[in-house]
């Protein structure tokens, strides 16, 4: 057997209580004097947040991440550029493109020839902000309850080192996802769903969409019972959360209660945290039985509800749905909520499949924001829409005026920003006049999670964790939060 001289995870529980019996005791006296009541902890992390790190006070509750998977044309949709109109299959200037690498799609190509885009602009709301209407129709009319920034930038090209950054703050697989980080860092509102959850959908674009994988939103290294949970869009919402045939609800307790008393004798002897995740999780799991089902049963809501989102949020697994259920989420205390609709990678056909998948997003994402704001969520519910870079100004391939495609660009790319304390109805940031460059109020990647995690109260600094001799964040050692959008 392990011995605490040789291996101080080895601790029981006798030797625990004998050897710190004085903290123990510092922290009865603290909530005797009314330092620490058990209100004030859950107020201020929720249900397991972690002690430790510098509290700001926080204008969001909660996060609906709405990920638009594949790289959406900024050129296309929110960065207006009417310099490019006459300038049609001309070649990139190499002053503007300033030696910047290609992908393997365009790198060969012996010309870069520009496509300005094919799609009418113009200003909508008492902000003026530049859109597609055409395309945007719905989250036009929501354009001064928006923040768009068009100077966001990342280091990455291609698709997964470029998913994986945004998700996790770091190129290369094995770190834990923002939804997992914000769960380790303030905990659950919510005892009987998990503090993150996860839906995806199929866009509706001609070309393959590439799915996206598991370990986006997985844990890393942090403890396992802070990774996301994905719903299901068929069978069981969530995998096994139905018992089998013949186990009714009481006899799943006291399974349960066994199986719990087993690893708490495996966790006094070892000490492996990952034993007492274990235990959380399969408590967690038994609530579920009960919440899951009620969540994403949506015969209750009116009918307007769906006039809102549209009939394809009756359907489940469509992005309606899933931004219908993100609602509901909210509703009942989700911490972070993460959307993944894939299918914006057109490198073939912008003017085919962008429509396609516009018409996927645009009423739903909408409804999103609306029905938050008129239930008073919105004001501490952060709404963020985009993907994980942009599209280049030139065409991959020969152009035509209604047929061309574009590649992979990370130097510059935008997404919106909606509720959460961030100001509505602006528009930050610029790039050149070829949308290829930031040349205004540029945003990394790390800038934009640091912000995210100021406004559900947290210094992106001071969220860490130690794993294998090296304190760890979302955020590296880079971020900074973009004050000049804060309400």
């Amino acid at each position: 057997m392990l011995s605490p001289a040789t291996n101080p995870l080895a601790l029981n529980r006798r030797q625990f209580f004998a050897s710190s019996s004085l903290s123990l005791g510092a922290g009865a006296m603290a909530y005797l004097m009314g330092k620490t009541s058990p209100a004030r902890a859950l107020e201020r992390d929720g249900i397991g947040g972690i002690d430790g790190i510098r509290r700001i006070a926080p204008k969001a509750k909660r996060v609906i991440f709405l990920f638009q998977s594949g790289g959406p044309s900024h050129l296309d949709l929110f960065d207006y550029k009417p310099h490019l109109a006459n300038r049609f299959g001309e070649d990139l200037p190499d002053s503007v493109r300033g030696g910047q690498r290609l992908t393997g799609f365009t790198k060969n190509q012996k010309s870069l020839p520009v496509v300005p885009t094919m799609y009418p602009f113009r200003q909508f709301g008492k902000s003026g902000t530049w859109m597609n209407g055409e395309c945007l129709p719905h989250l036009s009319t929501i354009a001064d309850d928006l923040c768009v920034i068009r100077s966001m930038h990342t280091d990455a090209i291609n698709h997964d080192p470029a998913r994986t950054l945004i998700q996790t703050g770091h190129q290369l697989a094995g770190r834990p996802s923002m939804g997992t980080w914000v769960s380790y860092g303030l905990g659950s509102e919510c005892r009987d769903l998990p503090a993150f959850m996860v839906l995806n959908s199929y866009g509706s674009c001609k070309r393959t969409p590439q799915p996206v994988a598991a370990r986006l939103w997985g844990s890393g290294f942090l403890p396992s019972q802070y990774q996301g949970v994905k719903l299901q869009s068929v069978g069981d919402p969530v995998l096994y959360v139905s018992n089998p045939n013949g186990v009714d609800r009481a006899a799943q307790r006291r399974s349960l209660d066994s199986l719990a008393a087993l690893n708490r004798m495996k966790a006094e002897e070892v000490g492996d945290p990952e034993t007492s995740a274990r235990i959380e999780q399969y408590e967690m799991a038994f609530r579920m039985q009960a919440s899951v089902p009620e969540l994403v049963d949506t015969s209750g809501e009116p009918e307007e509800t769906f006039a809102l989102y549209g009939e394809d949020a009756r359907q489940r697994g469509t992005y309606a749905a899933n931004c219908l259920l993100a609602r509901r989420m909210a509703e009942r205390g989700v911490r972070f909520i993460q959307l993944y609709h894939v299918g914006w990678d057109h490198h073939q056909n912008v003017p085919r499949d962008l429509p396609l998948m516009c018409g996927d997003i645009d009423k739903a994402s909408a409804a999103l924001v609306t029905d938050l704001k008129r239930r008073g969520l919105l004001e501490d519910t952060l709404v963020v829409f985009g993907g994980e870079f942009g599209r280049t100004v030139f065409s991959q391939g020969t152009p035509k005026p209604d047929a061309y495609g574009r590649d992979h660009h990370g130097r510059c790319f935008s997404m919106w920003l909606a509720g959460g304390g961030v100001k509505a109805g602006l528009t930050y940031g610029a790039t050149d006049d070829f949308g290829y460059s930031v040349v205004e109020n540029p945003v990394q990647i790390h800038d934009l999670q640091a912000t995210i995690l100021h406004q559900l109260g947290i210094d992106h600094t001071q969220l860490t964790y130690k794993f294998q001799g090296r304190d760890y964040r979302l955020t590296d050692i880079h971020g900074e939060v973009v004050r000049d959008i804060l309400a």
